[in-house]
């Protein structure tokens, strides 16, 4: 796995790193902010059986929230309700849920809530995979297998865009 390192990227290697196939890369005008939060980057070749996700990253000291979703295209603002999003997962402190749902054709799916462990501790460190099959998303925080999060979106290399918002701090994506 190649990583993206928020401290050892510099821009002239920034497109070295992040063209190989299976990386993520922010669209050209969040080269300027890498891995600052929001972030949109790109799947590059979109998702398909056997590709892993993977956000690394730190939680802020006092979170409300965060999200991280896998999207259909880097919407404008105009567009943002329209745009399939393959997987959103949402980590609310409050109520230390860990859920996860879609949208498609503009109607968000029933938010599912995943178990009874939450797994993400304010000011820790944090690791998240998240394993495409054939049938579901599998996901992973700190090594363990959290839930399944079965295909909504049938078209896998259409979810080209992840997204990342909320309380948190990115150290690596790959």
């Amino acid at each position: 796995m190649n990583w993206v390192g928020l401290q050892t990227v510099e821009d002239d290697l920034l497109n070295d790193s992040l063209g190989k196939p299976g990386l993520i890369s922010p669209d050209k005008e969040d080269i300027a902010h890498l891995l600052t939060v929001p972030f949109s980057g790109r799947i590059r070749g979109g998702m398909r059986p056997g590709k892993k996700i993977i956000v690394m990253g730190i939680v802020d000291l006092e979170p409300e929230c965060f999200d991280v979703s896998l999207t259909c295209g880097r919407p404008t603002e105009k567009e943002e309700s329209q745009l399939d999003v393959a997987l959103k997962l949402t980590a609310r402190f409050a109520s230390r849920q860990f859920l996860r749902s879609a949208r498609i054709s503009g109607k968000w799916t029933q938010e599912e809530v995943s178990t009874d462990y939450f797994p993400f501790i304010p000011d820790q460190p944090f690791r998240i995979e998240i394993h495409c099959e054939h049938q579901r998303f599998r996901i992973f925080v700190d090594g363990h297998q959290l839930f399944d999060f079965y295909h909504k979106v049938k078209s896998l290399s259409s979810i080209d865009t992840v997204r990342i918002e909320g309380g948190l701090q990115i150290t690596k994506l790959g």
